[in-house]
């Protein structure tokens, strides 16, 4: 494993232990030249995934992308980093064992919606004010007036 931060080729393992939910090795290692400590984490691919995005343009899936994106939604919420780990990989499996290798990014966003929905209503607004492209403020309260209606149900 490359060093990020001398570039250096080799590195060695320190500690190996699987993560909370399971679906990843984390990894401490030590680079060999300058002896910096970094982390990284092995995860299970099951195939390669490449996201069709609105205008047709195809890219590969970004874990880091996703983890990201729910990161900024759920930012200054009361919202665990385990239960944005556990909802990344959710929506990650769901994603590789649906059986398609494309996957339409409209797919994701409704599945980044649910799973935000029943963790935070503050970063399921968030999140929908940008998935959803709101240009006024209008759109945020018919929006949010959409959420209140499905609470008295």
């Amino acid at each position: 494993m490359r060093c990020p931060f001398c570039a250096h080729e080799d590195s060695q393992v320190k500690d190996s232990r699987p993560t909370e939910d399971g679906v990843a090795i984390r990894r401490r290692r030590q680079c060999e030249a300058c002896g910096a400590r970094f982390t990284t984490f092995e995860r299970v691919q099951l195939r390669e995934l490449t996201i069709i995005k609105s205008e047709g343009r195809r890219e590969p899936f970004d874990r880091g992308k996703l983890e990201r994106s729910i990161a900024i939604a759920c930012s200054k919420r009361p919202v665990p980093a385990e239960r944005l780990e556990r909802l990344v990989s959710g929506i990650q499996r769901r994603i590789e064992i649906s059986g398609d290798s494309e996957v339409p990014a409209s797919r994701v966003g409704e599945m980044v919606m649910e799973g935000l929905r029943a963790l935070d209503s503050v970063a399921y607004i968030r999140f929908a004010s940008v998935y959803k492209d709101f240009t006024e403020a209008k759109d945020f309260e018919d929006f949010a007036g959409t959420i209140a209606e499905a609470g008295r149900e």
